[in-house]
């Protein structure tokens, strides 16, 4: 008999199966002043999906994430995030021909463990009958100070507290204590995950008993499956944030937020705050479906950076976990003027967008509302526009929003947005030569169509002025 794995059948399965117990001047630029990297851009990498990156104090940038064939742990790293989307990979390991680890592997994740590089990942064995659901946590270390070139060996299992169906596993430090945060469906609560959290012993062992800090009960979180998984930790303005994902992994995947005071005790669920709605979900202004399972990493200027991965399409033929086009993205995480994080929209695809700031106005943003431009406050979505390339050292401004759109400066010297493919405007009319600014760390965005003007601010309105003007100053945030 034939039997199709997938890792939500696995899920589902175990409810049927008895349960034991991260300058001023005129010289044209083409990136913000100060900005050595390359840009990155979305998708970052193809065909990576539960995705984490983090920034080691090495200085290289590592990447893992579940394959479309589960069958192996690969492992990338750049100098840069942009680095990483054609960095050579890696294999370090392989599932076995027999046993528990011969079946899917997921969700790996790196860490530098008490001076041991180790890979954490889900795996369970190949084959038929009862024992195919059982999915359970492992983990390979390296035998040397380079992961990249070290031999990858099996560490052993993760010593759950329960020998039942777990998965997705990482580690976060918290006020000098070492924590493992996992999902697990626990014996006695109908779910098929649950996000817990307890100090560690060692690599595979906790040291007291876990905290159970989120049950799927929402009506977002249990839309096909009742699943919270894929934990992801960031300790910010005072408070320790949680990130976790729910639901099926087709276009339902969403993302969660649990957060806590930083002094407070994390291992008693009820320090927690729950976001009673998602806070990262699909977006089709933006073409991206299904955010979720995501990590965070900085960018080269010490940025933060939320990683993720998202289909660029709804509809999918079959099972979603054998669609490969889960892909690896990444973008700005910012936070607002209470210090929670703001995750906005999943951007789409293409250079990662910018927000636009009047140097001498630096409460206001460059806006976009449905088919006006302004300058002003707007949601976080409305103020993010990606600067794209146009030949010749020139770029198109566009809105995430709106990416058939572009900023197109008009006869009046008004600015507006128009489709990308129009026709009628003046030669060059939408066209920008990025240049440092007329103050030291900012940007102005020089007009093709109209010399010696640029983009710039009047009021609330977007127009063009002398290039040398304050309100042609912006900042790129």
């Amino acid at each position: 008999m034939t039997i199709s794995l997938t890792r939500r059948s696995f899920a589902a399965a175990t409810s049927l199966i008895p349960l034991a117990c991260t300058a001023p001047g005129k010289t044209a630029l083409t990136a913000a002043p100060g900005v050595d990297s390359p840009a990155a851009s979305n998708p970052l990498v193809k065909q990576r999906a539960d995705t984490q990156i983090f920034r080691h104090d090495d200085g290289w940038y590592y990447l893992m994430g579940s394959v479309p064939e589960y069958d192996r742990l690969a492992l990338r790293r750049a100098k840069t995030l942009a680095g990483l989307a054609d960095a050579e990979e890696r294999v370090l390991w392989r599932h076995e021909a027999t046993g528990p680890m011969s079946g899917f592997l997921w969700a790996p994740e790196l860490h530098f463990v008490d001076g041991r590089w180790i890979v954490y990942f889900a795996a369970g064995p190949s084959g038929g009958g009862e024992d195919v659901f059982r999915i359970r946590t492992y983990a390979v270390v390296c035998d040397g100070p380079d992961p990249m070139t070290g031999n990858w060996s099996v560490l052993g299992e993760f010593k759950a507290p329960w020998d039942s169906f777990n998965l997705d596993s990482t580690i976060f430090t918290h006020r000098g204590t070492r924590y493992f945060s996992w999902a697990q469906r626990e014996p006695g609560i109908d779910t098929n995950s649950n996000v817990y959290i307890a100090p560690m012993k060692d690599a595979l062992t906790l040291a007291s008993a876990p905290a159970r800090l989120t049950v799927p009960t929402l009506d977002w979180e249990i839309r096909g499956y009742k699943v919270n998984e894929g934990s992801a930790f960031i300790n910010r303005n005072g408070r320790l944030f949680m990130t976790y994902s729910a639901s099926a992994t087709d276009a339902r995947y969403c993302m969660g937020l649990l957060s806590v005071d930083e002094n407070a005790d994390i291992m008693n669920p009820r320090n927690w705050t729950k976001a009673p709605k998602p806070v990262f979900q699909t977006c089709r202004e933006t073409s991206v479906y299904g955010p979720g399972h995501n990590s965070f990493t900085v960018d080269e200027k010490g940025n933060d950076i939320l990683v993720y991965h998202g289909r660029d399409y709804e509809k999918i033929e079959g099972d979603p976990l054998f669609n490969p086009d889960r892909h690896t993205r990444i973008q700005r995480l910012y936070f607002d003027a209470n210090g929670q994080p703001d995750f906005g929209v999943p951007v789409g695809n293409g250079p990662l967008p910018e927000r636009f700031i009047p140097a001498v106005r630096r409460t206001a943003r460059l806006v976009q509302d449905g088919a006006r431009l302004s300058v002003g406050e707007g949601a976080l979505p409305q103020t993010q526009f990606r600067s794209l390339p146009a030949g010749n050292g020139a770029v198109r401004l566009s809105p995430i929003l709106k990416s058939d759109h572009c900023l197109v400066a008009q006869a009046d010297g008004i600015v507006t947005l128009a489709p990308i493919t129009a026709t009628g405007a003046q030669p060059g009319a939408d066209l920008f030569r990025r240049e440092a600014g007329p103050a030291s760390g900012t940007v102005r965005f020089a007009s093709v169509a109209h010399e010696g003007r640029a983009l710039a601010h009047s009021s609330d309105k977007v127009v063009l002025a002398d290039a040398y003007e304050a309100s042609a100053a912006w900042l790129a945030d």
